[in-house]
């Protein structure tokens, strides 16, 4: 199986790792186009995978085509596969992009292109910890949804969903979700600092908390609610913490902020995909 990647950042870097890694392709069978030639020499060097500064032959008689492209740039780069594909299954890890969009511009003067599966990643990818949302045009099959879980799976767990305007809201819990979470992080570590421990203190336990509750949680059969509760003694230190962040609507803005995530993905996808 040949795989290409248009676009060879940090995301599709991630991906190139995770599937040589896990032994879902040999980087033998992988080729990266990228036009920044410290781009292409770093993944070189790293994953021993051929590389070259446009689109050719190969990139075009490739089985799977990812687009790691910028959503910004999409449309302008996609100009030279503009009919020239062979088949190959196209997945798109570009936020807000519509299939339709990415199909029309794939399929030039001729029908769009149909073959597409959209992914929406997170940065924990790139340490094998990432969770994936992902849909599938209606005209991928099967065993195209199962070769795309099976490679995308390499960096991380793997969640489909059933209408292509979920993942917007994807985008708004787990897309962007990371940043939220180092936000808390930071705000802990400065909550700790404020009550006099060390900076590497503070850092220390705000990971090991953050770190070993998400675990706490993935792994019990209670929700997040009831293991929140099991924690909160009436009148007690955590009921006081959690009592100033009701006050101060934390609940609220972290909800208003995965639907901004989520309507700014919409617009991205109205305003490149034109």
């Amino acid at each position: 199986m040949k795989i290409a990647f248009f676009g060879g950042g940090n995301m599709a870097t991630a991906l190139i790792g995770g599937m040589i890694e896990s032994g879902v392709a040999a980087a033998a069978d992988i080729r990266v186009v990228e036009i920044d030639p410290a781009a292409r020499e770093r993944l070189q060097a790293k994953f021993g995978v051929a590389t070259s500064a446009a689109p050719d032959a190969a990139t075009f008689s490739a089985d799977v085509l990812v687009l790691a492209v910028k959503p910004q740039q999409m449309k302008a780069a996609l100009a030279p596969f503009a009919g020239a594909l062979q088949g190959a299954l196209v997945i798109s890890i570009a936020a807000g992009l519509q299939l339709a969009d990415i199909g029309r511009w794939l399929g030039g003067s001729g029908a769009p292109y149909a073959r597409l599966v959209r992914c929406m990643p997170n940065t924990p990818a790139l340490i094998g910890e990432g969770v994936l949302g992902l849909y599938a045009a209606p005209a991928v099959d099967a065993a195209g949804r199962e070769l795309a879980t099976r490679l995308l799976a390499a960096v991380g767990s793997t969640v489909w969903v059933e209408t292509e305007d979920k993942l917007d809201a994807v985008t708004g819990v787990s897309g962007s979700g990371p940043a939220y979470v180092f936000h808390f992080i930071e705000a802990l570590e400065a909550g700790g600092r404020a009550q006099g421990l060390d900076a590497q203190s503070a850092r220390a336990l705000a990971l090991g908390t953050v770190l070993g509750a998400a675990k706490l949680a993935a792994t019990s059969d209670d929700s997040p609610a009831v293991l929140r509760e099991k924690v909160t003694s009436k009148g007690g230190t955590t009921a006081a913490a959690l009592a100033v962040l009701a006050e101060r609507g934390w609940f609220d803005a972290v909800v208003a902020a995965v639907a901004a995530c989520a309507a700014r993905s919409r617009e991205m996808g109205e305003q490149f995909g034109k």
